[in-house]
């Protein structure tokens, strides 16, 4: 009788976080879309749901040909980028700076963090009274909002991959007679490139998120408005193509992200 020989497995891990390819990758992404279209078709062509609150993709797919061929709502968006761009670089010049600072000296972290922390659970949306007192209702209130609502995340986050650097390469500068401020320049700041690039992604993210909350403040223009008007006439359609279109600009922004990543930094 032959001794039964035992197929040798690969460990349950090793199939769990494994490189998954180009071609798979995007048929699965494509697969979840689909998903998501087919239990919306399905409530809304049965009438699942009352049609006013949920109207059919076919409608919606027609709201949004005739919102695009619209010179006034391409200005919605142009304004709405405008936003979320002039909040988001405020954050990245004032935050990214305070961030390294945090995380490279123990005395920048007693300093700066603690504040952060204690921030950054409030609400955005709180400081809309204090932001119209500060700076009126024109657009500064809502660059400001968004500023708010990625800034203490971007200083605690920039803060924690610079604490990640590997202290070899802190100690061979040292070594080799680099000060504090010279060791930021040249051996930190290199370093936590690649990371900050991923956070970037994130906090961009976040931006987009808190638009449509910074364009509630005595508005006439940008997709938040354009949103918020349709409510009010119940016109769900131009709701769905506001959050579509919304949700469609915070994927290319992101995806720029990721490619500028993988071109700047190939070794990540």
């Amino acid at each position: 009788m032959k001794p039964q020989t035992s197929k040798r497995r690969k460990p349950l891990s090793s199939k769990m976080f494994r490189e998954l390819g180009t071609r798979p990758f995007a048929l699965t992404a494509l697969a979840s879309f689909l998903f998501l279209l087919v239990g919306w078709s399905l409530l809304s062509y049965t009438e699942a749901v009352n049609p006013t609150f949920l109207p059919t993709p076919d409608k919606v797919i027609a709201e949004l040909g005739i919102q695009l061929t619209s010179p006034e709502y391409w200005e919605h968006i142009g304004i709405s980028v405008f936003r979320v761009t002039a909040g988001f670089l405020l954050a990245c010049i004032v935050g990214i700076p305070l961030g390294i600072l945090a995380g490279s000296f123990k005395y920048g972290e007693a300093f700066i963090e603690p504040p952060m922390e204690f921030i950054r659970y409030m609400p955005a949306v709180a400081f809309i009274p204090l932001i119209m007192v500060w700076a009126g209702i024109g657009e500064w209130a809502k660059i400001w909002l968004i500023f708010i609502g990625c800034f203490f995340q971007l200083v605690l986050m920039v803060a924690d991959i610079t604490r990640r650097v590997p202290p070899d390469l802190i100690q061979a500068s040292a070594t080799l007679g680099a000060g504090r401020w010279k060791m930021i320049e040249t051996v930190i700041v290199p370093a936590i490139r690649p990371q900050l690039m991923n956070t970037l992604r994130l906090i961009l993210g976040w931006a987009w998120t808190y638009l449509v909350v910074s364009e509630l403040i005595a508005v006439n223009s940008g997709l938040g408005y354009a949103i918020m008007k349709a409510q009010r006439f119940l016109n769900t359609e131009e709701i769905f193509v506001g959050i579509i279109v919304i949700g469609g600009l915070g994927l290319i922004s992101d995806r720029i992200f990721a490619f500028l990543n993988k071109r700047l930094f190939p070794w990540a």
